[in-house]
């Protein structure tokens, strides 16, 4: 009998046991609940071991189990990290590069960079992964990160293109009633506990803002809309609503939101030409829209 594990015997126990059931790992992997049932059987079969104990919640892994999945784990960083170091041999301008951001920063300032990027280099492919989660490039999930932030990883390597500045903006109609007076009861719009957004939350707090919240969402796009249909007054980011001519700003940016914008990488990634060439790019595109991150009219 052959009871040689393979590595996709353990990229299936390692799916298993991070989902906890076999519909889930079979998400995961992009097949059906039986086809994982009967993998499942056929590697325990070969082995002569069992790998999970069936409970209430799901499935359970057994001390074999969690021994094969630790070994998963570790052989899928090795994968990870031989890709990033074959990747960084790249010498050429072409292939594919993945990058990560936020629906913010995409709908209000990287869509035409990224238009212009590929009229200027053709022969390289974008994927936009569009996220608000923190997407780990030491495991490939994407090449490039363009997040905010004012202490970026450590294993991360990149430039600082720019610092964001946000202010408070309202509707034009509602911004002329505050102006006249009329809009003294405005409430606010702010951000609910779902938004990954503390700083954010802790300016609410501290002016006790948060108690007259009228309305919370869970995204700046959110929020943004909200703003335009004139719900109150909310805190934005300077390069998305200050182009807008259905909002105006209340007051000068506030210092203490302003965050640093950064273009990352992985260190075994930097090197390569195309990693070099969206990266280089990037930064003067954003630089040369510096008052738009910064507020100036």
């Amino acid at each position: 009998m052959n009871n040689k594990l393979a590595w996709d015997d353990l990229k299936l126990i390692l799916a298993i046991v991070e989902a906890g059931t076999l519909s889930g790992a079979g998400r995961a992997l992009g097949c059906s609940h039986a086809t994982v049932f009967r993998r499942l059987g056929d590697v325990e079969t070969r082995l002569g071991a069992r790998l999970f104990e069936r409970s209430r919640s799901g499935y359970e892994a057994t001390p074999a189990g969690e021994e094969a999945a630790d070994a998963a784990r570790d052989m899928a960083a090795s994968v990870a990290d031989l890709e990033r170091r074959i990747a960084g041999r790249d010498l050429r301008p072409s292939g594919t590069v993945r990058v990560t951001t936020t629906d913010t920063l995409l709908a209000g300032l990287l869509a035409p960079v990224f238009v212009e990027f590929q009229r200027s280099f053709p022969e390289i492919g974008l994927e936009i992964a569009v996220s608000n989660d923190v997407f780990s490039l030491s495991k490939r999930e994407a090449d490039i990160a363009i997040r905010p932030s004012d202490t970026p990883p450590d294993t991360l390597v990149g430039r600082k293109a720019g610092r964001i500045a946000q202010a408070i903006y309202a509707a034009t109609d509602l911004a002329t009633k505050l102006e006249s007076g009329d809009g003294f009861a405005c409430g606010w719009i702010g951000p609910d506990e779902r938004m990954v957004y503390p700083a954010l939350r802790r300016w609410f707090t501290g002016r006790n803002l948060d108690k007259k919240c009228q309305m919370r969402l869970d995204t700046i796009l959110g929020i943004h809309a909200a703003v335009r249909a004139g719900a109150g007054l909310a805190v934005l980011p300077c390069y998305l609503a200050e182009g807008d001519a259905a909002l105006r700003r209340i007051g000068a940016p506030l210092p203490e939101l302003a965050v640093d914008l950064w273009i990352l990488t992985h260190q075994d990634l930097r090197k390569a030409a195309r990693i070099r060439a969206f990266m280089d790019f990037t930064f003067e595109e954003i630089s040369a829209r510096g008052d738009s991150l910064a507020g100036v009219a």
